[in-house]
């Protein structure tokens, strides 16, 4: 009966130290990278989903300093963004977005097709000369992750 009661305890200190040392290496653990994500949009339709979508990422992760997000957008969607046709909702989420460090992407082949400039697109725009796709294939290689809501 005594040797139970040693092998016992034994057994629960090892079982005590290998817990506080698990717990001592998680403390110790770097912090993880920031998330990188990257959103497509390229439907019209979509605009207003897409753009909740991205408060909601930033709601769930505790704001723009704990993750890196870009919008890359092309075809018809951009028209949503045209300083003469963009709803005051859509004004007030890309300025909310632009200062909160996103960004706001513009294909440059559909500004071409579109016949506008960048001074014709929402303030915090960035032309992309080579192309939507391209600087989100870009992106992807620098560790973004895609979501194409």
């Amino acid at each position: 009966m005594h040797r139970r009661s040693i092998l016992w305890g034994a057994v629960s200190a090892l079982g005590t130290a290998f817990a506080a040392s698990r717990a001592s290496a998680a403390t110790d653990a770097a912090p993880a990278a920031k998330l990188k994500v990257v959103y497509h949009l390229n439907d019209l339709d979509k605009v207003s989903f897409v753009l909740g979508n991205i408060q909601n990422h930033f709601d769930g992760v505790g704001g723009p300093d704990h993750v890196t997000i870009a919008l890359v957008i092309h075809g018809q969607a951009l028209r949503s963004f045209h300083l003469s046709a963009a709803n005051p909702d859509i004004t007030r989420r890309v300025a909310q977005f632009s200062k909160a460090g996103v960004e706001l992407a513009a294909c440059g082949n559909t500004m071409k097709s579109q016949k506008i400039e960048l001074k014709d697109l929402l303030p915090g725009f960035v032309g992309v000369e080579q192309g939507g796709v391209v600087r989100i294939a870009e992106l992807q290689s620098q560790g973004y992750l895609y979501l194409r809501p």
